[in-house]
């Protein structure tokens, strides 16, 4: 109950033990780096590093493992996908003693899971906002994901709104971009929402 465990297909390159693969997977994937600074001393690096407690053959794959790794909660901001994720696959998939790597399992103790705080409300205070009961939610996300202007997207929106969807989303690339600013965007969804 006091780590994220990580599941690892691991695919070491040729002359590299597999104990040598997962160990690294480990190590780079929290407190490891490529030399030894310095301020390795500031801290207790045992106390934050990850660990390679596990390592099985994949059966029926040549070369193939599954590297068992824990990780500290005190290595994760609490209630932050973004950083779990970024700090177990962000920086490991490049790594120049695997051939190929695999996140196959993650197990989250109770107590990090306890940290996200949730929506502030339920599927009731939305439907009651959207006056929809008796069947699903319908949504969906405007494609192209990248490329249209604030006022293109903006149509696409209304269409979507007009044809019976109870909502739209932006797709994760989608940000401020030179060609459809959150601004604009934001402007011509507004007025989308509005006229259907």
């Amino acid at each position: 109950d006091t780590d994220i465990l990580a599941a690892f297909r691991v695919t070491p390159q040729p002359g590299v033990p597999p104990e040598e693969a997962g160990a690294a997977v480990a190590a780079e994937s929290s407190t490891g780096t490529w030399t030894t600074v310095w301020t390795d001393g500031l801290t207790s690096l045992d106390r934050y590093k990850g660990r390679c407690y596990g390592l099985e053959p994949v059966p029926g794959e040549d070369n193939q493992y599954i590297a068992y790794v824990a990780y500290p909660l005190d290595l994760f901001e609490e209630g932050s996908v973004t950083n779990m994720f970024t700090s177990i696959v962000g920086n490991v998939f490049g790594f120049k003693a695997l051939r190929a790597l695999r996140l196959e399992d993650l197990r989250i103790p109770t107590a990090y899971v306890k940290t996200f705080e949730g929506p502030p409300h339920g599927i009731q205070v939305e439907r009651d906002k959207l006056n929809k009961y008796g069947r699903p939610l319908l949504g969906c996300t405007i494609k192209p994901k990248l490329g249209l202007s604030a006022k293109n997207y903006g149509r696409a929106c209304y269409e979507c709104l007009r044809g019976g969807l109870d909502f739209t989303k932006d797709d994760e690339n989608v940000n401020s971009q030179p060609f459809m600013r959150w601004r604009d965007r934001f402007l011509f969804c507004a007025e989308a929402i509005y006229k259907s």
